[in-house]
């Protein structure tokens, strides 16, 4: 399969090298600072699961010929993301969208037809470093996706079947995408503004006496997903339950490091859609909301340049 990876940061970069690991055609649309990097240096990846560094195709214009775009942009550059991606996916091509949140699916479908999107998420946690090395942290390597009516039998299957699931990358192809982005939404959401609030990690979060905040907020987000028809299983919670106590874990959500790196956040499409479900089902989100208001008045001041 020929698979078109927009950017090749920190989860586009990851998972492409490991999509042509697996002998799938990958070329990366980027930028051109990003393109002389990837010239001169090859795509680097540094991972618990073995290193990549490869040379690899890129181009700065998206075209025909491409049977999936792996969309993996921050929500706040979507706009931006479907223009570049237009021509790959009016040729033909299916999109695989990785961002944070659900809004981005009704923006997609406009764009494209809900028949061209696919539901997609990822658990895996890595960063673009300063001189262009993708770096892989902890050991979380899943990839999920699945066509939105639930057919098991098209181009979503065929990439599952030809990524397969090995060390590095387990990848798998769902009937059910939208149950399974509800419950990224509620473990993302907990752990979002529970390091935003706290600038702290869940094992800081957890020895400072934090363990009953955390997990009341896994579940208000739980009741928040319940109430939009998506409940929890019970296996999720108790997952996430362990998750959420472990004095050891240095688990923090990617908003975090963001907002540490001065950079701009995907508050609103994490929190703000988490509250405006708990309002639309008349649920209280308290901690949520003040975590999104936290992240917006940072942003503001980000915007008018008074960060330190």
């Amino acid at each position: 399969m020929r698979m078109l990876v927009l950017g090749a940061g920190a989860l586009g970069g990851y998972f492409g090298g490991r999509a042509l690991e697996r002998g799938l055609d990958v070329t990366f649309l980027v930028r051109p600072g990003r393109a002389a990097v990837l010239a001169r240096d090859g795509l680097r990846v540094r991972s618990v699961f073995g290193d990549i560094d490869r040379p690899v195709a890129t181009t700065g214009t998206a075209g025909p010929g491409f049977d999936v775009v792996l969309l993996s942009c921050k929500a706040y550059d979507l706009d931006s993301a479907i223009s570049a991606i237009r021509p790959a996916v009016e040729a033909g091509a299916s999109v695989l969208p990785i961002l944070n949140g659900l809004s981005h699916v009704e923006t997609l479908n406009a764009a494209f037809g809900a028949e061209r999107v696919w539901g997609g998420l990822a658990r895996c946690a890595a960063t673009l470093t300063a001189d262009g090395v993708v770096q892989h942290l902890g050991d979380w390597h899943w990839l999920t996706f699945g066509e939105q009516d639930g057919r098991m039998d098209g181009r979503a299957a065929a990439l599952a079947a030809a990524l397969g699931q090995a060390p590095g990358l387990v990848a798998e192809a769902v009937p059910d995408i939208q149950r399974r982005m509800w419950e990224k939404l509620v473990h993302l959401g907990t752990v979002a503004a529970a390091s935003l609030l706290m600038r702290a990690s869940v094992g800081e979060i957890v020895r400072a006496g934090g363990t009953d905040f955390l997990l009341g907020l896994l579940a208000r987000n739980a009741a928040i997903a319940a109430a939009q028809g998506h409940p929890m299983t019970p296996a999720f919670m108790a997952n996430y339950q362990k998750l959420f106590s472990d004095p050891a874990s240095g688990y923090t959500a990617s908003m975090l490091r963001d907002l540490e790196a001065g950079g701009r956040t995907e508050a609103d499409h994490i929190l703000g859609f988490l509250c405006a479900a708990a309002r639309q089902a008349g649920l209280p989100a308290e901690e949520q909301e003040l975590a999104h208001l936290h992240a917006r008045a940072y942003d503001q001041r980000r915007e008018a340049g008074r960060l330190p």
